[in-house]
């Protein structure tokens, strides 16, 4: 007899990242170089001068210890700082609970907000891993529509409207992944005045807040001296570091609600790896520069893969894009992004993400990320494209 399992995770879908590498690696050998366009990690090595700083950190048996469940209270004093340059903010340490990786913050955050039954408002297309952590805790997902001609930016009217009283949260994700989209800052307080009228949170995932471009403020939500009251962030300094190894998470919130928190991070990870601590402040006091370099080559790529992708020819249409990540409606009718997507990787040796993962109705378009394709490749990944649209 085998073991009973929860029948929620049942339900819930295999990774999809996981499933499209592995059609990469079951490809035949071609000789075409497989280009990916699948997953969100910097191709870019983190800084030397961090690596060296964190390799003689190493031998010191400190490093080995557990840290407060919250993280070190000099690394939150740090990220402080920069939130004051940032998003001029006036945070605590005790606004700050350190995570592994944003998907362990989201965690945390629905699990101190929610239980079985309740509700959360998620824009689509939403980013997978959260309706997964969601659907597994038994908690509802009220879906507010993509439209395309606003290329994906969230409706409060729409999403007030998809709101009962069982809502615990609003959910959206800015800079947008899987389309790269940056929700306005006037979008952004409009959706905190929803979530405040009708108490409950707005958590808003800003794992990309670091690659919009000039480093331009995301928004003003800190500003307001109530924030903590419907406002809870997740945030990520992996790709802005490029450690997404060490899953360097964070989430921010009002100080009633990370005590709270950290009960349930006691139980999930009792702490961030003090490594990736030390990581995390060395990289806020160091590598303002280092940073900006590389976002400002990311939206070189960007804007070199949009231009040429929207050049004549191309039957793959650009619907948005922008940190990180392209948005696209493949031209074949009838046909579901996975299979469209099997067809690129067989064909044409592309690594990209069907739509339907995003969310229903979505079978029409792909995910494209950046991260991993050069500048002097992108040429060929949209010749490949063209290709495929004879």
């Amino acid at each position: 007899m085998v073991m009973k399992m929860s029948p929620l995770i049942g339900k819930v879908h295999c990774p999809p990242i996981s499933e499209v590498k592995r059609w990469g690696t079951e490809r035949p050998d071609d000789g075409q170089e497989v280009i990916d366009l699948c997953q969100a990690v910097p191709d870019y090595a983190p800084a030397e001068e961090m690596t060296d700083h964190l390799s003689r950190l190493l031998s010191d048996p400190l490093m080995s210890k557990y840290s407060p469940d919250e993280g070190l209270t000099e690394v939150r004093d740090t990220i402080c700082d920069y939130y004051d340059r940032k998003y001029g903010a006036h945070l605590s340490p005790e606004n700050i609970c350190l995570t592994i990786g944003a998907s362990q913050a989201f965690w945390l955050a629905i699990v101190t907000l929610c239980r079985a039954g309740d509700e959360v408002v998620v824009q689509a297309p939403y980013y997978f891993d959260h309706p997964m952590a969601l659907d597994i805790l038994g908690i509802r997902s009220a879906y507010a529509p993509f439209v395309e001609s606003d290329s994906g930016i969230p409706n409060p009217v729409t999403i007030e409207n998809l709101i009962t009283d069982r809502t615990r949260a609003i959910l959206v994700v800015s800079p947008s992944n899987p389309t790269g989209t940056i929700t306005p800052p006037a979008t952004i307080l409009k959706l905190y005045d929803v979530a405040r009228s009708h108490n409950i949170a707005l958590i808003l995932d800003e794992t990309y807040n670091e690659f919009i471009p000039a480093g331009i403020r995301p928004h003003k939500l800190f500003s307001n001296p109530t924030w903590g009251d419907h406002f809870i962030q997740i945030a990520s300094f992996g790709k802005t570091y490029a450690l997404t190894g060490y899953r360097a998470g964070m989430l921010v919130a009002s100080e009633q609600f990370i005590h709270q928190a950290l009960k349930a991070q006691d139980t999930m990870a009792v702490c961030q790896p003090r490594i990736t601590q030390h990581a995390i402040k060395f990289g806020i006091e160091n590598l303002a520069d280092w940073v900006a370099k590389n976002r400002d080559m990311m939206t070189r790529r960007h804007d070199l893969f949009r231009s040429e992708f929207v050049k004549p020819g191309n039957r793959f249409r650009l619907v948005a894009s922008g940190a990180f990540f392209a948005w696209v409606r493949h031209p074949f009718t009838g046909c579901s992004g996975r299979k469209i997507a099997k067809l690129l990787v067989d064909e044409a040796a592309l690594l990209c993400l069907p739509g339907e993962v995003f969310g229903s109705g979505l079978e029409g378009y792909l995910r494209l990320a950046f991260g991993n394709i050069r500048e002097d490749a992108i040429p060929e990944a949209i010749r490949r494209f063209r290709k495929m649209s004879e």
